[in-house]
Formats: C-alpha cells, structure tokens, sequence
C-alpha cells in the first residue's frame, strides 16, 4: 500500500502533523510519497518523492493534512487519478477532513489494515456559456455580483424552463456535501450526502420569496446574468479559479458524471459531524 501525503503547511507549521502521520504510517508497512516542494521538510523522513500526476498515481490513498480547504485543493488530482481521500482536520471545522489529530494512530491503523469504507460523493460541472470555462467543484458554484454597491439580478433556467429571477448578492448551486458549507450559512438547508439532488441558495435575495430550491440531480440549471446589471459578475468553483461574466452572460450547471471518493471509518460520520460541527457551536 502507499499513500501520498498532501499537505498544508500554512495549517500544518513545519509539518509537524504530517511528520508524525509518517511515522505511523511507516511503522505500519505503508509506503510513503510526497510532492517535491515538501521535500525540504520531509527529506529526513522515508518518504519517496514523486512530481504531481505520478505522485497521485501511484498512491493508492491521498492523506491531506489542513482542513476542508486542503482536501479541496487535492480533489480535483485524486478524481483525474481515480483515489480515494482521507483529510486529517487543522481547520475550523472538517466536515470533509473527518481525521481528527488524536484520532490518527486508531484511523490510520484502520486504513492500513484496509479497515474502511469508500463513500463516492456527487460532484457538480459549471460551464460557461462561451465554453471558455469549465471547472468542477465538490463543494458549490457561486455565481455573485463583482460590485457591492447595488444589488444584481439574475435568471435561474431548469433544463430549459424559467424558473425565478432573483435580486441579490448572487447564487449559489450546491452539492449534497456543499450543502453544509456556504449555502449554509445563505439560509440553505443541510441535505443528506447520499441524496441525488443539488439546492440553488440566494446570497441576501432582496425579496421576502425567494426561498432555496432543492433540484433533482439529472437537471441542468442555467444561471443568467441579466442584462440590465450594471456591473460583472464573479463565478467560482469551491472557491478557486473565479471567472468575470458580463452582463447576458451565463454559466449552466450540472451534476458531473464522476464522483469522488471519501474514505470514511463508520456510517455515522456526517451525522456526527452535524451534531457536534453545526449544531453544537
């Protein structure tokens, strides 16, 4: 077995996390790898030191060591390999970095034993109108007005069909997994991970109706940028890679037809993770 450790060194000062999942991944057979720019911090440690695309596949499992962020950032390299993820949690939350520091000797005996299970969760494709940008996000696509000053309006298409114009600061289209995260905090309503559906949240709507809406997962939305708005718009996927559209531009979203692998060590995980990340804060 090996296993990529992919780290966050900002979360994780002089890796000192990492060095210490090393170790106990080494004292339990695992073959070790790591991308080169942790080499000066991790050369003194029996790890083998791969670049990018052959790093992610040769492991059979992706460690990330940082918060819901990291494991993020690594999504998009372990769905192109095909591996699943297990993020060790230094962030604020973790509800996709479900290792938490002291549990790492018990989940990462379990995970070199083979003791786990692999959850595929959905994922959501956004393209632009003009074809120009595509990207695929785990967590949301958030489509916002660029200017603060003046709300903007936009036109929400399902599979076609008109369905409501909103006023606001913007959208945001979210996964089952996503569904904790910004459109949360939007007023959204958490979903079950396993459901086949996405939700569209408003960003401060400027009207008392415009409630989310939960989508089945085989729809395809389009978010229009209406013409009259007087400044561009801002879309991104998990918060990375934004690209400006102008006025009667607009991004068509979909579920994507692969899905990522979250490694997990009992059924219960998300619901705990809601219990004791969200309701008890």
């Amino acid at each position: 077995m090996a296993v990529l450790l992919y780290s966050n060194p900002t979360k994780d000062p002089k890796l000192t996390v990492t060095k210490r999942a090393a170790r106990l991944l080494h004292g339990l057979a695992v073959e070790l790898l790591a991308l080169p720019e942790l080499q000066s911090d991790l050369g003194k440690m029996p790890v083998r030191f791969l670049p990018q695309a052959e790093a992610f596949a040769t492991a059979d499992q992706v460690l990330t060591v940082g918060g819901d962020g990291t494991l993020l950032q690594a999504a998009p390299f372990c769905l192109k390999a095909g591996k699943p993820v297990l993020g060790v949690n230094l962030g604020r939350t973790g509800f996709l970095a479900t290792c938490e520091v002291n549990e790492l000797p018990e989940k990462l005996a379990r995970l070199a034993a083979g003791n786990f299970s692999v959850v595929s969760r959905t994922l959501l494709t956004a393209r632009t109108s003009d074809g120009q940008w595509q990207k695929i996000a785990m967590n949301d696509v958030v489509v916002f007005g660029t200017s603060r000053l003046h709300p903007s309006d936009f036109t929400v298409y399902c599979d076609g069909v008109a369905v409501s114009r909103f006023r606001g600061d913007g959208l945001i289209a979210a996964t089952p997994t996503g569904s904790t995260a910004y459109s949360f905090s939007a007023g959204g309503p958490i979903l079950d991970a396993e459901a086949p559906v996405m939700v569209l949240t408003p960003i401060c709507a400027h009207g008392v109706r415009n409630a989310p809406i939960v989508f089945s997962a085989g729809r395809t939305l389009r978010i229009l940028v209406e013409e009259q708005n007087r400044s561009t718009a801002t879309v991104c996927a998990d918060s990375q890679a934004p690209c400006l559209l102008t006025p009667g531009a607009a991004i068509e979203i979909r579920t994507a037809p692969q899905k990522l692998g979250l490694i997990e060590f009992s059924r219960e995980e998300q619901f705990r993770a809601i219990e004791t990340k969200l309701m008890r804060r």
